[in-house]
């Protein structure tokens, strides 16, 4: 009979009895062919699962405080060459972020980030960049060129031709002495005591800092280039932002003859059949020449009929209320949508600024376009 240590079990194929020490007990496991499989069911044990929580917890916990501790490191390098790197970039027309690697793929979030916010920018990997897609760098062109350890032998080989072709460099290293930082007219330490990663393999805690310098750059240079709203939702027409930015009232009303309207001297029957035909549970009451002299809603027609009038005598100047909420083609819908919630309505007259009705817009309409 041999005793076995549970890490030699799993491959072990066929036994007939076997000892082996589990926490504090001893386990006899008896048979023929016990299987790997098997074996890792005695792995799957609840005390094993309890240490494995206990270990995905703790490393969780260590790589936060790692990478928290890392961004907080850079706050004391915001110094005088930051400020010159940010004030370049307002001055500057095209930029360009190149990098290879996990430095690559943060490289092109930079990039997303400074296109999105009005500086036309574009990505170039490294590697490609030596087989032609140098073309796509002009001259005068501004680079940020990311590499942790500065000697990345993709981004140095570059470096001679983006002198050449007088681009301003600025780099972003964790290697003061380099030859990225050495070659550089700009430079941005983003080094860190150490990774995140137990073994010492996996690029995180740098990864991290180089994000964090790059949002830090692009939010500085948005803050003195003055971008408003407006100007990011115009890079952005596709996202919540952009449609509650850009969409305007002119983009979703009912013109022409969408609109419902009658004259003022419309009976009953008219009225509903209007409100009936446009399905926006209301119409307008116009003079001959378009004017608005009032509205009717559905509501208005419940009450009177709750009222117990005699309703075929009724004509629409004489159930209309006068001068309804109006707006102007130009306001943003956003700002319609304000106003309803405001008077607790559903939709506005859109009207010309000689008071002619050009439209209506209902708030299904701006909830349809996904404007709120």
């Amino acid at each position: 009979m041999t005793k076995y240590k549970v890490a030699a079990l799993p491959c072990l194929i066929n036994c007939v009895i076997m000892k082996t020490s589990f926490g504090n007990e001893l386990v006899e496991l008896k048979g023929l062919n016990w299987s790997p499989t098997k074996m890792r069911a005695l792995k799957g044990s609840s005390e094993m699962q309890d240490a494995q929580t206990r270990l995905i917890i703790e490393t969780a916990r260590r790589v936060l405080s790692i990478e928290s501790q890392a961004i907080a490191g850079l706050e004391s390098r915001i110094d005088s060459q930051f400020v010159d790197v940010v004030r370049h970039l307002n001055k500057c027309e095209h930029l360009v972020v190149t990098g290879v690697g996990k430095s690559g793929l943060i490289g092109k979030k930079i990039a997303s980030t400074f296109s999105s916010i009005g500086l036309p920018t574009l990505f170039l990997h490294a590697a490609e960049a030596s087989h032609g897609d140098l073309g796509m760098i002009s001259k005068g062109d501004t680079v940020i060129a990311i590499s942790n350890s500065g000697e990345t032998q993709e981004v140095v080989k570059l470096l001679p031709v983006f002198n050449r072709i007088h681009c301003t460099l600025v780099g972003m290293t964790g290697n003061m002495k380099s030859s990225l930082a050495q070659r550089s007219d700009y430079v941005l330490d983003i080094s860190v005591k150490e990774e995140a990663c137990s073994k010492d393999l996996v690029p995180t805690a740098s990864t991290t800092s180089t994000l964090a310098m790059g949002d830090a750059l692009a939010m500085a240079f948005m803050e003195i280039r003055g971008v408003q709203e407006e100007d990011f939702a115009l890079n952005h027409p596709g996202g919540s932002l952009g449609r509650k930015l850009l969409t305007r009232v002119d983009d979703l009303m009912h013109f022409g003859e969408d609109i419902p309207k009658v004259k003022e001297s419309a009976d009953i029957y008219q009225v509903l059949k209007e409100i009936s035909q446009k399905r926006l549970g209301t119409t307008l009451v116009v003079g001959d020449q378009d004017q608005l002299l009032g509205i009717i809603t559905d509501g208005d027609l419940r009450r009177l009929i709750e009222n117990k009038k005699d309703i075929s005598q009724v004509h629409a100047k004489d159930m209309m209320a006068k001068d309804p909420k109006t707006i102007s083609k130009d306001t943003l819908a956003a700002k319609a949508v304000r106003i309803m919630q405001d008077h607790s309505i559903t939709s506005l007259v859109v009207i010309s600024d000689d008071q002619k009705a050009e439209g209506i817009i209902h708030l299904h309409d701006i909830l349809k376009a996904g404007v709120v």
